[in-house]
């Protein structure tokens, strides 16, 4: 059945491209996911050669155009694919999202066609991975009060400072950082730079020890007299931070759909546990109270899978989407965070041990809240769009 919504545009089937990318990352992660995702968790491991060979499957350029040796697609089989790889691992869904829509999705957006030509094609292919820094350590939301400063030298930028919880800020071998070139507060005041990993002056700091994502490498990144060029500069000096409350506009369809899979694959480990769970000779999925359970939990799915892929049909066609990608971001997480509880309430003693797979996705879960945005600045964000 195909179901048109004319307001807004969206078929809620899925593309024959959808279908093979979902397919496709479920062939990979039986392969190369599953087997060691435990031990990557144990140990805090980010497997980078798992990115190189997702690269290879053209899932680390996923909307870069072809012409830079990316697949080419939309953000709907982009969210396709960050869905079914979160459905596997949390991790390994954030990580491809964060290279995908944080580093190389700013170089696609706002970079000049010399800087595109350079990186993007190293990108796309998983032989570079992306990180991008906003986030200092006193300035999570009130990014605007950063203090990495870019002063201007001549031809080169100096840029000091650090910035903290960056995903691949230890390994990532490129990052776009966000500087101030201005006043304290001024939305024009920071400039966005791309650094190379071996740039004198860039050093990581501290691996943070995290209670869920743990494959996904968290790390600071420290600038010390870090001397850049100007052609380093992504667009014009100041534009920094306007690109990136854009860039994070697409990165909340990101998170959307890492919540949505995260939850979709708590609530399918679910589903079949209670089928098979016997209590009382019948399987425990028989009792409304387990029962009733799952069909809340089938419906979140569904209403954040629609705010998903209505925020991604208005993104492709180049409409304004900052409030739908925020009530999708919000809804979908919260949900990952309601259906990950749920469903270790459904696997009972066993749902609390990591033998089974939804203790991971409960401790993953908690991620989507916070990361690229809290919830309660989503709330912001949609309460400011419909009191305009």
């Amino acid at each position: 059945m195909k179901v048109m919504d004319e307001q807004v545009g969206i078929s809620f089937d899925q593309s024959e491209n959808e279908k093979m990318i979902a397919q496709m990352i479920r062939d990979f992660g039986a392969k190369e996911i599953k087997p060691k995702m435990m031990e990557w968790d144990e140990a805090q491991h980010f497997p980078v050669d798992v990115f190189r060979k997702m690269g290879a499957l053209g899932l680390m350029g996923v909307l870069v155009p072809e012409q830079y040796g990316g697949s080419g697609f939309g953000y709907h089989e982009y969210a396709t694919a960050i869905v079914e790889l979160s459905k596997i691992d949390g991790s390994i869904g954030l990580s491809t999202a964060a290279h995908n829509s944080l580093c190389t999705g700013h170089i696609l957006q706002f970079a000049n066609e010399e800087q595109k030509q350079k990186y993007l094609p190293l990108l796309a292919s998983g032989e570079w991975i992306g990180a991008w820094g906003l986030t200092e350590p006193n300035t999570g939301s009130d990014a605007g009060n950063m203090r990495t400063v870019a002063k201007k030298e001549g031809e080169y930028y100096i840029i000091n400072g650090a910035k903290n919880f960056i995903t691949h800020g230890k390994s990532g071998n490129v990052a776009v950082v966000i500087a101030r070139t201005g006043q304290v507060g001024d939305s024009h005041g920071m400039s966005a730079f791309i650094v190379e990993r071996d740039t004198p002056g860039f050093t990581a700091g501290k691996k943070e020890n995290k209670l869920g994502m743990r494959a996904s490498e968290t790390a600071e990144m420290i600038f010390t007299d870090c001397k850049i060029h100007k052609s380093q500069l992504i667009g014009e000096e100041g534009e920094g931070f306007v690109q990136a409350l854009k860039v994070l506009d697409g990165g909340r369809i990101s998170i959307a759909s890492l919540g949505l899979g995260i939850a979709q694959g708590a609530y399918e480990a679910a589903l079949s546990y209670s089928k098979e769970r016997q209590q009382f000779n019948k399987p425990i999925a028989t009792f409304q109270g387990i029962s009733f359970k799952l069909a809340d939990m089938a419906t979140k799915i569904e209403a954040a899978r629609l705010l998903i892929h209505q925020a991604a049909d208005l993104k492709n066609k180049h409409k304004p989407m900052t409030k739908e990608s925020a009530m999708a971001k919000l809804y979908a997480s919260e949900i990952a965070v309601e259906v990950a509880n749920d469903a270790v309430q459904i696997f009972g003693g066993y749902g609390y041990i990591k033998d089974f797979p939804v203790e991971k996705f409960y401790r993953d879960a908690k991620l989507c809240t916070i990361g690229e945005g809290t919830s309660e600045i989503q709330k912001l964000v949609i309460s400011r769009a419909i009191l305009k």
